[in-house]
């Protein structure tokens, strides 16, 4: 499986651009449809564009699963961006986009997960909900993730405007194998290995 889960994607992105240089891209902006700043959504298409990608974008809330599926078929990388994680979870799993993600990272393609993301990829989620509120519409009984990873990743670590959210939430859930990272940093997993690497 590869993965590349950051906190912001527009900063790291070219750590790995000979993955993305010119590949076709499925872009996914549904974590970000309710929030009130989406910069990092407007940043992450133009590093995509700069490195010649081929960006689809691509609601998962609004569109048929048909489409989905043909859309990320026919992608080499499958990017979400940040956003609420509880929002986005809610609606890869009630879509059953997240067995068609499974699906196709199987076949070796790569998955970006910047912020929410990259939340999403744990055992649970419900670590995060002090950083991000849980949407009253929120259909799940529970609060699992995708769990393609061991981890938890902590994006924002001592970032603003997320240092204090941050700092309590290594110490409330020091018993998780959390993964703390900041703006600079991205983690790339390959098969087993996972490291992290740090923009300069």
């Amino acid at each position: 499986m590869k993965l590349f889960l950051c906190s912001h994607f527009s900063s790291v992105g070219s750590l790995i651009k000979e993955e993305i240089e010119n590949k076709k891209v499925a872009f996914i902006p549904t974590a970000s449809l309710r929030e009130g700043y989406t910069g990092y959504v407007g940043s992450a298409r133009k590093l995509f564009k700069k490195l010649g990608a081929i960006v689809t974008e691509i609601d998962i809330s609004t569109e048929a699963y048909s489409t989905i599926q043909s859309v990320f078929e026919e992608a080499d990388v499958i990017y979400f961006t940040g956003g609420n994680s509880f929002f986005l979870m809610d609606q890869l799993r009630k879509t059953g986009t997240d067995g068609l993600l499974k699906k196709e990272l199987v076949n070796g393609k790569l998955m970006i997960g910047e912020s929410a993301g990259a939340i999403i990829c744990a055992p649970s989620i419900q670590y995060i909900e002090q950083m991000d509120e849980k949407p009253e519409d929120y259909s799940q009984e529970d609060d699992a993730g995708i769990d393609l990873i061991d981890f938890y990743v902590l994006p924002h670590y001592l970032t603003a405007p997320f240092k204090k959210v941050t700092e309590k939430i290594m110490t409330e859930f020091s018993d998780l194998n959390l993964c703390p990272i900041n703006n600079r940093q991205g983690i790339v997993i390959d098969g087993e290995d996972s490291k992290v690497i740090c923009k300069d």
